[in-house]
């Protein structure tokens, strides 16, 4: 399952069954995710797990948080929310723009499609860079052992408004237990291999 973005670039789900399900890179200034992903790819394969190491490759191409259309897409996902002012998240309003519509990314449809599809019961999320095991939805258990393993704070907030974002799409509206790992992005990545991958075999089959 794939789809081609607008600037020629493959998304790709990676695995062809599983209940988890776990994505890199929603803005393209946050690689890390990929390169956490497909190293535990050469490794293990998927392992019963459902991968999208880069949702937002057109971004990580131009080295931007949005994608090729300036659109956030953590604010793009179709949620009662979405639209809402998001002035108070960042000083670039631009960075967080919703889209024209809700849902309107080609990047925002391929995720709704592989939930439709496969119907996870566990997505993680790789973020960067606030070092806190972010959750939402029936989350919280989860997300206090993810926290054990990579001994960040969980945090229920993330501590400004992020109307139209993932996690209100699938954890709050849909009650699919949802986690935002935000990653130390003054880390070496090399040094969160061990506990991004011990994470993973969590959940592993």
């Amino acid at each position: 399952m794939n789809k081609i973005t607008k600037l020629g670039n493959k998304i790709e789900l990676i695995g062809n069954s599983g209940k988890v399900l776990i994505i890199g890179v929603f803005h393209g200034d946050e690689p890390q995710g990929k390169f956490l992903i497909e190293e535990y790819l050469k490794t293990k394969g998927p392992n019963g797990l459902l991968f999208i190491p880069c949702i937002n490759p057109d971004g990580m191409q131009l080295k931007t948080r949005t994608n090729a259309n300036g659109v956030d897409l953590n604010r793009n996902f179709p949620t009662k929310n979405w639209g809402e002012d998001t002035s108070q998240a960042g000083d670039n309003p631009a960075d967080y723009f919703g889209g024209k519509s809700a849902g309107s990314e080609i990047e925002t449809q391929f995720v709704t499609d592989v939930i439709e599809q496969y119907k996870p019961e566990l997505i993680i999320t790789l973020h960067a860079p606030y070092k806190v095991v972010n959750y939402d939805g029936p989350a919280k258990e989860i997300a206090e052992k993810i926290s054990e393993i990579i001994k960040y704070p969980v945090e229920a907030s993330i501590g400004y408004p992020t109307p139209g974002s993932f996690g209100t799409y699938a954890g709050i509206e849909r009650q699919v237990p949802t986690i935002t790992l935000e990653l130390d992005e003054t880390c070496p990545v090399e040094d969160l291999i061990n506990p991004v991958h011990e994470i993973f075999d969590l959940f592993a089959v």
